[in-house]
């Protein structure tokens, strides 16, 4: 008696997973698992969503077969899977099957006569990638990737992140208030961390669509230059400064941050750029930045970090949709590199939880806007935003990636720093 049994899709999975399915599942086979009465189903749609699981395990497979419309998620609001993705991120708990068990697997799914699909269209991923690592963070790959991200479409990005066009983690004072408060908090507290002043020059590197710059040009007085590598940005942020009658004081330049040739800021805040540079480069990013302030300056870096300082790749999604060369390490290597730039760290914090709330206002925002942000950007830029900020959400609420500020002065010759003793905003 043979031991090999017919099984299908459905069963298959349910049988892989220590404590079952906590989802509904159903496949194109017309298999289903998992509980009936679950709000939620996972629907595995084609045999190239299957192809995708098996040729690219883990995160990649995963958002490919999403991205491509292949693996379905219902019950969730449309672009917004964060309920879905938590459930199996504290559930998916996969034993590994018997030799049986893996023949019955391999002849079920067709194994031997699998091909690889070509990826979605939205996979970013060079050619000459992999032979040219030298090229990692040059001035032009730099600018290829970053057009990647943000040269998606200026209406896209206001559907999602809000009137303020700020893509980076706000401050909410309490539950109560809106993305657009804590985005203007967020701004001011950073603002209030450079002790900025009328008359002041601040620059504002990796600027995004201005609304630094803009910022402490309305509420300070302070005369700002931002620069961004995305020409849609830029774009977007002049438009935007000119509309507000504020072109004596701000300022947005298509420009790498590398080619400012001014100096003598009373501020400089990096706010989101630090996660592009490379870990390897933190010396000579830090080193720059501090020749661009003059002496009793100040330096606010705003980034995402790890919870520890050892060194981990990126997930290959997050690497090929939506941050290539993206790398990202704990606050001590950034106040280490700080610090050995000739800065003295005066100040650290990590507003962590306040991203996570962050991200809920912008997945908000994209199911609000779905069906506009499909018809700007198409279904596959959506989907990869709806995995990716759901994902980031509970990275975020996991304490599996932070955020952290890192102030620092670029003290005068005699030692002094021109840092009070205990800022205002301090608690």
């Amino acid at each position: 008696m043979s031991l090999l049994t017919s099984v299908s899709l459905a069963e298959t999975v349910d049988g892989l997973l220590v404590d079952g399915l906590p989802i509904r599942f159903t496949a194109y086979d017309g298999s289903a698992a998992g509980p009936e009465d679950s709000p939620y189903t996972l629907h595995l749609a084609s045999e190239r969503g299957l192809a995708y699981l098996l040729t690219a395990p883990g995160d990649l497979g995963m958002a490919r077969a999403y991205v491509s419309g292949d693996l379905e998620v219902h019950g969730d609001s449309p672009g917004n899977p964060y309920a879905v993705m938590s459930l199996l991120l504290n559930h998916l708990d996969f034993r590994r099957p018997g030799v049986v068990e893996t023949v019955n697997l391999l002849r079920n799914i067709g194994l031997s006569n699998l091909v690889p699909p070509p990826p979605p269209a939205s996979e970013h991923l060079p050619r000459w990638r992999r032979a040219v690592e030298g090229l990692r963070h040059s001035q032009a790959r730099d600018a290829e990737v970053i057009a990647h991200h943000y040269d998606v479409s200026n209406r896209f990005y206001e559907m999602v992140l809000g009137p303020s066009m700020t893509y980076t983690c706000a401050v909410h004072a309490d539950n109560d208030v809106s993305l657009e408060e804590a985005q203007f908090a967020k701004y001011e507290l950073i603002a209030q961390k450079l002790a900025l002043k009328p008359g002041q020059r601040l620059l504002d590197v990796g600027c995004g669509w201005g609304g630094m710059v803009r910022h402490v040009a309305k509420e300070h007085g302070v005369k700002a230059l931002g620069v961004t590598l995305s020409a849609n940005q830029a774009a977007w942020g002049q438009a935007k400064i000119r509309e507000e009658g504020l072109e004596d004081l701000a300022e947005v330049r298509h420009l790498d941050y590398r080619d400012v040739k001014e100096g003598g800021f009373d501020a400089v805040s990096s706010i989101g750029l630090t996660e592009h540079i490379g870990v390897a480069n933190y010396p000579a990013y830090f080193g720059f930045l501090r020749e661009r302030l003059r002496p009793g300056g100040r330096l606010l870096n705003h980034c995402i970090t790890r919870p520890h300082n050892r060194p981990t790749s990126t997930g290959q999604f997050i690497d090929r949709y939506v941050f290539p060369d993206g790398e990202l390490t704990g606050s001590g290597t950034i106040v280490a590199a700080v610090q050995d730039a000739g800065l003295e760290v005066q100040h650290t914090e990590n507003l962590r939880t306040h991203y996570a709330r962050t991200l809920a206002g912008w997945s908000q925002n994209l199911a609000d806007n779905w069906d506009e942000c499909v018809a700007e950007a198409g279904v596959e830029i959506a989907r990869v935003w709806g995995i990716y900020m759901a994902g980031s959400r509970i990275a975020f609420e996991r304490d599996e990636i932070e955020l952290h500020h890192v102030l620092a002065t670029r003290n005068h010759d005699d030692g002094d720093s021109e840092f009070p003793r205990r800022p205002d905003w301090t608690p």
